[in-house]
């Protein structure tokens, strides 16, 4: 993955990394003590850390299983000041303190008229039919391959967190690779965050966190390009101004990715900084749901990728 970056950050034409600011910012989102202990950007309506470790594992799962649609987020029905993310992370952490964790067998024959339900949504909306496909890939794998067991599912990782994101990246849940002038850029934004996730809920303990890469998606992208860190071709800019939706795989939008998940590792490696990539995704990703970045148009695409 970081290999892939680093080579469409240097053949990309339509988005730059400012590498004079490297320096600097890393600095300041060291100053700034964000990250520095892990905070969690959940809000108590999705927490079910009270649950034993076999529920708390399979909320990481399934709920990363479902991370995607940001594209679809101004279209869905939310909930009073939540956002897209939130809206289904609450209903899914509500199912699940209320009728305990989904069953590896369940999920296998969940629909979208049952994941509409337990999100509040429409059932003709796009999103469910994809949150359910993705849903019975989770199933039929932890029930095949896993005893059943989503905790079985963290243990067979290894300890290891890159071993247990390539595992979940061999999935149809999970896939995340896109092409860039006929080769293959894997993101693998989901597989990473549910690894991770499963860390720091405590489910498993593994080593290895700060050898995954920040994890892309179009949150990232616009941070650090409202943060004067990504400069984009005027064209590509336009377009995401105008509120217009790009088309997966395209060149500007695998170069938004791959050049925020190479500015991260720079940010990582830089002398001012001390923070992992996936430390530095967290600070970012906290950082974006300030009004200064929500008040602009944002990258948006809609795939099952993020």
């Amino acid at each position: 993955m970081r290999s892939a970056c680093a080579w469409v950050s240097e053949r990309a034409t339509l988005v730059r990394i400012e590498a004079g600011r490297i320096e600097e910012y890393a600095a300041e989102l060291e100053a700034a003590g964000e990250g520095q202990s892990d905070p969690d950007p959940a809000d108590p309506v999705t927490d079910v850390g009270d649950a034993d470790r076999e529920a708390r594992a399979a909320f990481a799962v399934c709920l990363n299983a479902i991370n995607f649609g940001s594209g679809w987020w101004p279209t869905i029905r939310k909930r009073p000041g939540h956002s897209g993310f939130f809206t289904v992370a609450a209903g899914v952490a509500e199912r699940f303190r209320e009728r305990g964790p989904w069953t590896a067998a369940e999920l296998e024959g969940i629909d979208a008229a049952a994941v509409a339900a337990v999100l509040g949504q429409d059932l003709e909306h796009p999103l469910m039919e994809q949150f359910a496909a993705s849903l019975r890939d989770v199933g039929a794998h932890v029930g095949t391959d896993h005893a059943a067991s989503f905790a079985r599912l963290a243990d067979d990782g290894d300890g290891s967190a890159p071993a247990l994101a390539d595992l979940l990246a061999g999935w149809a849940a999970f896939a995340d690779v896109s092409d860039y002038e006929g080769r293959p850029v894997p993101f693998f934004k989901r597989a990473q965050l549910a690894a991770a996730d499963l860390g720091r809920s405590a489910v498993v303990a593994l080593t290895g966190l700060d050898r995954l890469t920040a994890f892309a998606d179009n949150l990232l992208p616009q941070v650090l390009r409202v943060d004067g860190l990504l400069r984009l071709d005027p064209a590509l800019e336009a377009e995401i101004e105008a509120g217009r939706l790009l088309e997966h795989g395209s060149p500007g939008e695998v170069e938004l990715r791959a050049c925020a998940v190479h500015a991260v590792e720079l940010l990582a490696a830089a002398p001012a900084g001390g923070l992992s990539p996936a430390q530095l995704d967290q600070l970012l990703w906290n950082r974006g749901r300030a009004r200064r970045y929500k008040a602009l148009p944002r990258p948006r695409c809609r795939t099952t990728a993020y």
